[in-house]
Formats: structure tokens, sequence, C-alpha cells
């Protein structure tokens, strides 16, 4: 778990080294002198129309497809932004919660349509991919603090039925894609400061010598938070190299690392203590210096080989590991009975996968089928967190078991466009046949606490169906159909809810939750006007939900149906008519969210047995029931800009009897910059504020928190500034 900083830049410099050094090996073979730039190399921009291949895994422009697609361009990644969390830049994207928890011992919290709410920490519900690569682990389990935003070139969202053909992601797909080399080689240096001691540096490297590209970055950011007991310090590094090998083969390697020492974690404050000082710090995490170590790297290849003009195969490979151990603000007398699993989680991960898939594509449409099999090892242990008095220390072993899951899919997926009856019309469809095994070993058998050994097979099949209508070129319209499915992650089986017999072991009767999800929209591209229109209403069973969340630990539960329904719409318009470089964007939806069954969960602790009822067509806590964000921005030719943007956040339920929540908060943030190029060499600068009025509110909440504690305050008025220099050569 403990890094130095001369191991971290000793990976980073030979990860560098390496990858320059084969650079030039290769151009020493495949180019030529005295030959002429390749115009496909140079920094020119050109303007094409949007292209995604997130939901069909062949590059296709969006107006053609039955799905909810949006794509957060480099700009809206980059500019004027920190680059540290996705949030900064899922605020443009519809249907979406991304919230900043100021917690970096926790993540940030993402929802799509309602789906990974309910996660404590990371990320669950949404399939995450870094450059086709994947970031959710096999039992659905993700994260998002080793994206790396500050190399990415765009990303893609895809949301609704579709989502289903990427496995156990009944909320949608997530993919950042690091931008490609170029040339000239190019050294960029950014700095970024701002409010609270936050601090980010950064440096890339980025290049194409011949039939080699390759980008790398290192990072590091450091900030002490809005609150006590809320600093964090965060090393990150990204690399990519990608080899033209022939004309037929392509070959992409990716590379990534990061490591977060001793993030603290504050916890969240009832609502008498948000309500007397919104800045205050849970005395328990004084107490017990709650915290979180993690370090992880992955790394992994893509190879592309064209068969012939209509058909290719592709093959990608990925390994990694992880590493946690976090304290936590359990009570001592709490973790005397030899059940109880202590009050230190601590666990290593190592896992790694295949998928491997045929293309065929044509003037009728394209079909793909492939395979993917992934395996995680866990080893997962507990230790109390104490040793006599002292308090938040590694003491005693309390658990101590060994967890392997298997995940193994079939899919098939194409689209037919040669439809006599309706020319401009193309039917989408896919099926995904997904199977997940978990078998746990129990290393921790001692008088009152017996073998809690077991094993759990889920199995699913996953169909989508959509037709898209071109109904002019400017103007699509669509509808979709699809079922999906949401397996528990290994952190939501780790512990059986209260007045479970045995009350050890994993909580193998979880069962996973199957959603059917509809799907009608409308998109618009003409003369400098996009916009999209989408309505949903998604039906689920065996919906799982935190029945217990005390002192961090999370206990869940299957809880039956639920019903989600909203609305989406999003508008991007340059309005160069009006006034030159003037650009106005849009996102905003509604979320209807309930339950339709009754159940019952814990109310305050101790909870022997849940008792509390939950009424059906209650709201589902953790979204919130309508978003908007809309941003102003203005150019000038000189390279100067200025915006201005609006964020609203409707109304957050904190629990499931519906009895507390979050008040709708309207911000408002600006921003100015300068953007010059001379040459080979550019300079970028900014100033923005984020919550000019400095307004309080709670940002997050942490769902069902049995002591009340829901509340994760959000930052104030901040201020944060930045330059970037990058020199050509």
């Amino acid at each position: 778990m403990r890094i130095v900083a001369a191991r971290f830049l000793l990976r980073i410099l030979t990860l560098v080294l390496v990858s320059m050094v084969e650079v030039r090996a290769l151009h020493a073979q495949t180019s030529a002198p005295n030959l002429a730039p390749d115009p496909a190399s140079t920094r020119a921009p050109v303007t094409v129309a949007p292209v995604v291949i997130t939901a069909t895994r062949i590059a296709s422009d969006p107006m053609n497809l039955p799905m909810a697609i949006s794509v957060v361009e480099a700009d809206g990644i980059s500019e004027a932004q920190l680059q540290v969390n996705l949030s900064e830049s899922l605020q443009r994207v519809p249907g979406v919660n991304a919230q900043n928890r100021n917690n970096y011992a926790q993540d940030v919290q993402l929802s799509v349509r309602g789906f990974g709410a309910r996660s404590s920490f990371g990320v669950r519900g949404i399939k995450l991919y870094t450059d086709g690569i994947p970031a959710s682990q096999p039992d659905g389990q993700g994260q998002v603090s080793h994206f790396s935003l500050g190399s990415a070139d765009r990303i893609e969202m895809l949301r609704g039925p579709f989502s289903a053909l990427y496995g156990n992601a009944a909320g949608g797909v997530i993919q950042v894609f690091t931008e490609s080399g170029v040339s000239p080689t190019t050294v960029t240096t950014t700095v970024a400061a701002g409010s609270n001691d936050t601090l980010r540096v950064g440096i890339k490297a980025n290049g194409r010598e011949g039939a080699v590209g390759y980008v790398a970055q290192v990072d590091r950011f450091d900030t002490d938070g809005p609150r006590p007991q809320s600093a964090a310090t965060r090393f990150g590094a990204n690399a990519k190299l990608d080899v033209k090998v022939s004309e037929a083969t392509t070959v992409t390697v990716i590379g990534n690392h990061v490591n977060l020492p001793g993030a603290q974690d504050p916890l969240g404050l009832t609502r008498s203590e948000f309500n007397a000082n919104a800045r205050q710090v849970n005395p328990l995490a004084l107490q017990f210096n709650t915290r979180k170590d993690l370090e992880q790297t992955q790394g992994g290849a893509r190879v592309r080989h064209t068969l012939n003009a209509t058909q290719a195969l592709e093959f990608v490979a990925y390994t990694g590991e992880r590493a946690v151990r976090q304290f936590q603000a359990i009570p001592v007398a709490t973790q005397a009975p030899a059940t109880y699993p202590g009050g230190v989680i601590d666990f290593d991960r190592n896992y790694y996968g295949v998928d491997a898939r045929f293309v065929q594509s044509g003037a009728w449409g394209n079909v793909a089928l492939g395979v993917t099999s992934d395996v995680l090892n866990e080893n997962r242990r507990g230790y109390q967190n104490f040793v006599g008095t002292a308090l938040g220390v590694l003491g005693a072993l309390r658990r101590d078991e060994k967890n392997k899951l298997n995940s193994t899919d079939g899919y098939m997926q194409g689209e037919w466009r040669m439809l006599p009856w309706l020319p401009e019309a193309s039917i989408h469809a896919g099926i995904r046949a997904s199977s997940v095994k978990l078998v746990s070993a129990d290393k921790y058998i001692v008088a009152g606490n017996g073998d809690d050994s077991g094993s759990v097979r889920y199995s699913a099949l996953l169909p989508s169906v959509g037709v898209n209508w071109r109904v002019m070129p400017a103007l699509s319209l669509y509808a979709s159909a699809g079922r999906g499915i949401e397996t528990p992650t290994l952190n939501e089986l780790a512990y059986r809810p209260p007045g479970s017999v045995p009350a050890t072991g994993l909580n193998l009767s979880l069962l996973p939750a199957r959603s059917d999800s509809v799907e009608i929209g409308a998109k618009w591209r003409r003369d400098g006007v996009s916009a999209e229109l989408a309505l949903f209403d998604t039906k689920t069973k065996d919906e799982i939900v935190v029945i217990s969340n005390s002192g961090g630990r999370s206990a869940f539960a299957n809880a039956g149906r639920t019903h989600r329904r909203g609305i989406e719409l999003s508008t991007r318009a340059q309005l160069d008519e009006w006034v030159a470089g003037l650009q106005w964007e849009l996102a905003a939806n509604t979320l209807d969210a309930r339950y339709r069954d009754g159940f019952k969960t814990c109310g305050a602790p101790p909870c022997t047995v849940p008792s509390v009822l939950v009424a059906a067509g209650n709201r589902l806590p953790g979204v919130p029931n309508r978003a908007a964000w809309t941003e102003l921005k203005w150019t000038h030719a000189s390279g100067v800009y200025v915006a201005a943007e609006v964020k609203h956040q409707g109304r957050i339920i904190a629990n499931d009897i519906g009895d507390e929540s979050v008040n709708a908060v309207t911000l408002v943030g600006a921003r100015i910059g300068v953007q010059q190029q001379w040459g080979k060499a550019s300079l970028r600068a900014f100033l923005r504020g984020d919550n000019l009025s400095g307004k309080t509110y709670a940002g997050a909440v942490i769902v069902n928190e049995a002591n009340r504690r829901y509340f994760e305050p959000a930052a104030g008025r901040t201020w944060l500034a930045g330059v970037s220099l990058s020199l050509g050569w």
C-alpha cells in the first residue's frame, strides 16, 4: 500500500523512456528519408460529424443509432477544469448524476437514470471502460479515480436499453478515450491551483513517429478539502502506445496507475450538525482517523486485424491489481463479538480478462459476434481498528477469506439498413448471454465463528432491439427496448443483513436485479444546432437496496419491484448569427424513481432485525428528481473567452422511508480564459469561480446511514486558476 515518490517516478520514467525507445526504433524501420509529412498525422483540425463506438463497437454516426448517446469532447474535459473528477465533465450529459463528494476516500458519486445511487463508495450499475479496456471489475463494481482526464480525447456515454449488451450494467456505459499521438512531438505542462489549498501539477508527452504514436502523462493532485479530515493526495499516470504493424493490423497498448495514500474521510453529518455548521467534521472521524489507502495498476492491449474490406477481427486482453485499506469509525465495544469482522477493511485483488470478436460490415449493415471472459481473485481481510487504547490503528485479525469470481459472456449484435419498406430506417438488435460464478473460501474459523465458505452462480439472457428512422437528413426518430441485469458486487455480498442466520459470511442469498426498459427519442442536427430528446421507462424486480448502513459498513437485500421513468433533453447551438463566437449548451432531465413494493429496513442502531416499513410509492433515495445545466460561452477571435453557467439540482431523498432529504439548489459559475498559439508553442490560462453566491448545501447523501449522518456538504464558493504550456518540435 505504501509507495514512495522515487519508486513512483521510476515507474513513470521507465514507461516513458521505453515508449520513446520503441518509437525511435520503429521509426527507423518504417519511415523513409526526405518524405513529405503525412497529412493525416498533422495537428490541423478537421470538422467531421461526431462518431461514437461505445454503442455498437463499430464507428457510427449517433444520428443513425436508436440509443441515447452523448459525447463530451476534449474541450469539455480540459477547458478551465481541474481535470481530476469525472463530475467536472458529465454535468453536460442529461440523466447522469455525478457528484464530487469532496471526499476522496469514497470517490465520485455516480448514477445514471437512478442506477448506482445506492453505492456508498465506488461505482456500480454502470459499465466503465478506458480505451476499450474494462475499468469495471467482473462483479460490476468500478472506480473512476484512475481515469486520466488530463490525456482524455473524449468521453462517450450510452444510456438505456442497449447498455445491456455490455453485460452487468443496467444504467449505462461510460468510456473514456485517451488522445492519440500526433506530430509534431509536444510536451505539455499544466498547473492549476485554487481554494482549499487545491493543487494539480501534470506533464504530458504526445508524439508520432511514422507508424507509432504515443501519449504519456503523470500528475499529482493535492487538496486540504472543504472540511477538516478531508485532505487527499493522488498520484496518477497514464500511457498509450499505438502501432500500425501493417496495413491490416493495428496494436494499441494502454498502461494506467493511481495511488491514493491516506485519503481522509470526514464522514457524513446529521441534519442538526449540518444546519449548525456544514463545515464541521464528525467527531468519530477524528477519533478513529478515518481514511483510505488505495493503489491500482492495470494495463492491456487491443489488436485489430482487417481481413478484407468488410471483415475484421478484434482482440482485447487486460490485467490489473488493486489494493485497498480503509479505517472506519466503528466503536471498540461493537467489535467485541467473534462474528464481527472489525473496523478496518483490507483487501487486494488481481483481475484479468479477454474480449474477442468478429466484425462484418457492408452496405446492408453490420454484425459483431464476440465472447468475453473475466476473472477476479480477492483476498479480503478485516482487522480491529484499535490496539489497547490506541484508536485508528491496525489491530487484531477478525476476517480472512479468499474470493474468486468468474464471468463468461457471449454476445451478438447487428444493424440492418436495407429495408425496402422504409429506405431511411435501420433495425438494431443484440443479445448477450451472461454467467457469473463466485466461490468464497473462509480462512478465519475460530470459536464462535464457524466456516462461512460458499458459492453462488448468476446467469441471464439479455436481449435488446431498436429501430431508427432518418426522417430527413437533419432529423432522426427512434425506439428501443431491452433487458438488463445488475449482479451483486463483492462489496454488496460482503455482509449479511441484520437478523440473518448465521450472522457471518457472504450474503449469498442476495439475488441479481433484473430490469426491462423501453425508450423513444428524437435527434436533430443542422446548421450548427444539435439536440436530443429521450423518454424512458424502466421496471426492475429484485431491486438491491441498502438494508443497513452503520459505521461505513453497508448490508444489502432485495426489495421487490421499482419503477423509473423520465425525460432527457440536450441542446447545443452555435449562435454566430446573433453574436460571432457565441455558443449555448443545455442538458436537463426529470426522473421519477419509486418503489412499487413495500419492504422492511433497519432503523437506528443497533438493528437486530429490519422492522421499519418502507411504503410502496416512496421515492428511491440518492438521486435528484430533476437536474439541469446550461452554459453560455463567447469566444473572441483573439483566443479570449468568457462563459457563465447555471446548474440546478432537484430534491434528493436520503433514506428509503423518505423522512429526510436534500433541498433543491441552483448554483451559478463563471470562467474567463485565453488560448494562444505561436508556431509550435501554445498557452492556455484561465480563472474560474463556482458556487459564486456561496450557498451552503449538501451535494450528495449517504443512503440509509443508520445514525442519520446522511449529509455530505458540498464546497462553498471556490476559485480555481490554471495555466498550461505546450512546446512542440
